[in-house]
């Protein structure tokens, strides 16, 4: 299966010139065969090529070559505003979306209430959509998908959007629908939740099928992989539109300033997390999480709090920790008075390399086991 390049075919018809030979293949000869009631995971690095799979597999993108044949109704959550009309509200969307899977409006009224529920809007289902948060956005999309009745389900990294609790009702919610024999196709940088959920994986690299197979095994592959290797920096997705700042960028540093990603057992390192303030807000914490790669909490570090003006703010934390070999990812957050307003899991990728035998560290279990008591202060960093 391969993508289309007609944005590119087009742009050098535009410029008078000849195809050139030189073009980037979103996709290229991946073949793949779901059985019905099977949950296959899509894992690789961004640019892999996962979100085009997902775009061919619901009608959305025509490929260039190759054909996929699919049986059943799918219904396809990719990104937060696919599918809905922002100028109707979310009760008009549901039915709409009930529609275009060939369901009948008695049908759909039997699920109204059930994905009303399971959203959590119900004070704002007869409001436009156009006028919702990215996070109510999502919710609304996710219940429509999972509740319809399609065969077929096909699910992008949009869960990356909502707080910790939906992400949790979602994939009990997935993992439920599974078992009642829908087919799944399941893009995620989660790999405990690829795990939980999933009986097989596909791995991509550069529009390519790199593995499938197993799921521990792909991966464990994929975190071997050269391709998904540590970053040492990672820009931060801008999170709600309505929120009162968001992250910019996120960095991993060596204490004199070196950017790297991979550190040994007891190095000092440092974390370096930019992000921006559009509105002035009260007792803002900055706060960043590391995470092993199968989503067991490490260690949490928290600024101190303080009031901000608008403007690009930076804070950094110093770590040094005693753990054995492991990859570890970022969860980024920034709160006021208490109250989370940008939360964004799963980013970036460092790695603590291994020791010599004569050292004897400990090994991270359970949850929450370090704490940091040292809190930075955020410094102003308007260029």
């Amino acid at each position: 299966m391969r993508a289309a390049r007609s944005v590119f075919n087009d742009h050098v018809r535009k410029q008078g010139g000849e195809k050139s030979d030189h073009c980037i293949w979103a996709l290229r000869d991946v073949s793949l065969q779901v059985r019905q009631g099977e949950v296959v995971g899509v894992i690789g690095r961004n640019g892999a090529g996962k979100s085009t799979l997902l775009k061919l597999l619901s009608r959305i993108t025509e490929p260039t070559d190759g054909s996929a044949r699919i049986y059943g109704r799918v219904g396809s959550l990719l990104e937060v505003g696919t599918g809905f009309h922002p100028e109707l509200t979310g009760r008009d969307n549901i039915y709409l979306s009930g529609a275009l899977l060939g369901m009948k409006r008695a049908e759909i009224k039997l699920l109204f209430h059930e994905i009303v529920e399971f959203s959590e809007i119900e004070r704002f289902v007869d409001i436009p959509v156009k006028h919702y948060s990215s996070g109510m956005y999502m919710r609304l999309a996710f219940a429509v998908a999972a509740h319809l009745t399609s065969e077929i389900l096909l699910v992008d990294e949009v869960l990356a959007v909502g707080d910790v609790a939906f992400q949790k009702k979602c994939l009990r919610m997935m993992d439920s629908v599974a078992r009642k024999g829908r087919t799944i196709l399941f893009v995620s940088h989660n790999m405990a939740a690829i795990r939980s959920l999933c009986s097989r994986v596909l791995l991509l690299r550069d529009g390519t099928t790199l593995e499938c197979g197993a799921t521990d095994a792909v991966i464990n592959a994929y975190l071997h992989d050269g391709e998904a290797s540590a970053t040492s920096r990672v820009a931060l997705p801008q999170g709600e539109p309505d929120a009162p700042g968001h992250g910019l960028t996120l960095r991993s540093l060596t204490v004199q300033g070196e950017a790297r990603a991979t550190f040994r057992l007891g190095e000092p390192w440092r974390i370096v997390i930019d992000f921006e303030m559009v509105k002035s807000a009260d007792s803002v914490v900055a706060a960043v999480g590391l995470v092993s790669v199968d989503s067991t909490p490490i260690i949490t570090y928290w600024s101190q709090p303080e009031r901000l003006a608008p403007g690009r703010y930076r804070v950094e934390f110093d770590c040094s920790l005693p753990l054995a070999r492991c990859d570890l990812r970022f969860t980024v957050g920034l709160s006021s008075r208490g109250r989370a307003f940008y939360y964004i899991a799963d980013q970036g990728f460092v790695s603590i390399a291994e020791v010599a035998q004569s050292e004897q560290p400990f090994r991270a279990s359970g949850t929450g086991m370090l704490v940091s008591h040292v809190r930075p202060e955020i410094r102003r960093v308007d260029h």
